[in-house]
């Protein structure tokens, strides 16, 4: 699709801003841990994870985007079978593409072979925008390939996978966010969208809130199948986040690496 790159690159550093620049006037929190060292490590694993996308996809059309161009010219999934209205299909698509990485981020809690890699995300002590870039590439490329899969067998247009994919980046920036919004103003967007004191909660320490609200665009999903919830036990300010590595090492790109091999 022409300008692809382009665009989720703009819309990526412009969300990516906006948000990082919020957080300094309107922060949730105060940081447990130096700030120029964790952001470092989060953003040299983003780095990471989108050279091993790239490099991936001079192989296979690893791209969701590039998926479904290839569906399309193939005549391949449901949609492409169907002459609905195209806003329709676009509706469709995101809604089913974002119901598809809500379980998908489920299962990462339930496998312990995929937990170990998610490990990776839930390990930082902190929770601000470039947490939403915190992923080990093995998960990213896993994810992806399961977009990919999708892709193929539901056939939407490029411009829907597009728009779902800017769509995810902003609002999982936008939701791991160490923002500070009105309360009005949090009931109402999450009404429709996955807010930061939402998903704050799923980055807790203790087990049983981060086995809950898995959403990461749509707060629906929690909702329809029980796992959502409202708040923490111990408050949005005190509440611990992470895992079981109360210490430094979590923000050592090494260490974070190297992680899924770990005991």
């Amino acid at each position: 699709m022409p300008h692809e790159l382009a665009i989720r690159l703009a819309a990526f550093l412009g969300v990516f801003a906006v948000l990082a620049l919020l957080e300094r006037f309107a922060p949730r929190r105060r940081a447990v841990q130096p700030l120029r060292q964790r952001w470092g490590a989060n953003l040299a694993l983003a780095v990471i994870d989108a050279a091993a996308l790239r490099a991936l996809a001079f192989a296979v059309p690893i791209l969701a985007v590039a998926a479904a161009v290839d569906a399309g010219q193939q005549g391949i999934g449901l949609l492409n079978q169907l002459d609905w209205p195209a806003w329709v299909e676009l509706l469709l698509a995101v809604l089913v593409l974002d119901l598809a990485i809500w379980l998908q981020h489920l299962v990462t809690h339930k496998i312990p072979i995929l937990w170990r890699f998610h490990r990776v995300h839930h390990a930082d002590r902190d929770f601000d925008v470039t947490t939403a870039l915190r992923f080990h590439p093995v998960e990213i490329l896993a994810s992806a390939a399961l977009k990919v899969g999708l892709v193929y067998l539901l056939g939407p247009s490029a411009l829907a996978v597009l728009v779902f994919e800017v769509l995810l980046n902003a609002t999982a920036m936008f939701n791991h966010a160490n923002l500070r919004l009105p309360p009005w103003l949090d009931r109402a967007v999450r009404a429709v969208l996955v807010t930061p004191d939402m998903h704050r909660v799923h980055h807790s320490v203790l087990r049983e809130e981060h086995d809950s609200n898995y959403g990461f665009a749509l707060s629906v999903w929690d909702r329809l199948f029980r796992t959502y919830r409202s708040a923490p036990k111990d408050g949005q300010e005190t509440m611990r986040i992470g895992l079981e590595w109360q210490d430094d090492r979590t923000m050592r790109l090494g260490w974070v690496l190297t992680l899924p091999f770990r005991r």
